[in-house]
């Protein structure tokens, strides 16, 4: 992939909201319902026009599809996975899958309030009423249409628009592990490699179409908040072993990037993507003056943030480049957003898309003010 070698290239995580026509079919064909196919892949192609467009006019300069075809970054697996079927939620267990986390536990009261705003506006997706897809039986990969359309889609929205380069997000099958459950494999070991070798699959379709692989586990963090009667250690434990097989709230139990950022660090990836633009991760640039990347390595902090309404002024995105530049050298850093601006079709955001493209505006004009600073040029 590219480095920042003569400027501050720019990016972000990958999910973009999508198009109100197009939201009430995604919710159908996730909840297994009838749902009329030209329409939705019209749709699709479409809204992935649309959003690699606004994303260029922006001054993004790695784009990506925004995951336009896909009701969630990870739900959209199970359409491409053979070995999962659609079972009823457990008794106890059909609200928010967040619902048994730290956060919730330590803050019920705010949880409640965000849930009923979040229905008023639409949902935020998520509850297990529509069941839950769990493995029972052997698993191997059937997407292989499903993504070669998505790579043609983008590979036609890109034609004669001014980009450096193309990423396409893939989920992790770390998140897969830990989010549905296993009734046929013996070990969750052998579970884990099934899942890893299906999606073995689609990353090298992703990367012989010439794109940029990008390869999504939140998990790896939240694993702790999802998680309130693990100790760090524990948490580090799984962590680890994860890596060996490669929501909006008062946070206070994210996982910090100090405890877990060296067995991040041995991922073998040419960038590592991860939130430094919120109040919870901003200080922990920190972090990489006592722990350097491998050489060669490129960081993407999060110079925006993906929770709020408010457009960062240019001035400080480009103060917040500076810090990583100075750290890590000025080649090796690639400005992005701290997390995807519409994770689930379904889910209510947090941001509203046109203010999400005014970020993107002024990211890109951070990493001009900052390239001006790094370079001593525009």
């Amino acid at each position: 992939m590219k480095r920042s070698t003569d400027r501050i290239l720019t990016t972000h995580v990958g999910s973009l909201a999508r198009p109100d026509a197009l939201i009430p079919l995604l919710r159908a064909k996730d909840r297994g319902q009838p749902y009329d196919r030209g329409t939705y892949a019209k749709l699709v192609r479409d809204a992935v026009a649309d959003v690699v467009q606004k994303q260029t006019e922006a001054g993004i300069d790695v784009v990506t599809d925004g995951e336009q075809g896909k009701e969630s970054f990870y739900g959209y697996v199970v359409e491409r996975f053979n070995g999962f079927e659609r079972k009823p939620a457990p008794p106890g267990q059909q609200g928010h899958p967040r619902a048994t986390g730290r956060e919730y536990r330590a803050f019920p009261d705010y949880y409640a309030w965000s849930e009923k705003i979040a229905e008023w506006a639409g949902g935020r997706g998520g509850d297990r009423r529509f069941g839950v897809d769990v493995c029972t039986g052997p698993i191997s990969y059937k997407g292989h249409a499903f993504v070669q359309r998505d790579i043609e889609n983008l590979k036609t929205a890109l034609g004669g628009l001014r980009h450096e380069e193309v990423f396409m997000p893939a989920i992790a099958s770390s998140y897969v592990f830990a989010t549905l459950a296993n009734e046929f494999y013996r070990t969750p070991e052998e579970y884990e490699q099934a899942l890893g070798d299906a999606l073995r699959e689609e990353y090298r379709a992703i990367v012989d179409a010439g794109f940029v692989l990008q390869i999504d586990d939140p998990r790896l963090v939240t694993y702790y908040m999802m998680n309130p009667d693990a100790s760090i250690a524990e948490c580090r434990k799984w962590v680890a072993q994860r890596v060996e097989s490669i929501d909006v709230g008062p946070r206070i139990y994210d996982m910090e990037l100090k405890d877990i950022v060296d067995i991040l660090l041995r991922v073998d990836a040419g960038a590592y993507s991860f939130e430094a633009a919120n109040p919870r991760h901003e200080h922990e640039y920190h972090v990489f003056e006592r722990v350097r990347p491998p050489e060669g390595k490129v960081l993407i902090p999060g110079v925006i943030s993906h929770t709020t309404n408010l457009v960062e002024h240019p001035e400080l995105i480009a103060e917040r480049i500076g810090r990583f530049a100075k750290i890590v050298g000025r080649e090796n850093v690639i400005a992005g957003a701290d997390c995807g601006f519409a994770a689930s079709a379904a889910r209510f955001n947090d941001t509203h898309p046109s203010v999400a493209y005014l970020k993107f505006a002024a990211l890109a004009e951070g990493a001009r003010l900052a390239t001006r600073a790094l370079w001593g040029r525009a």
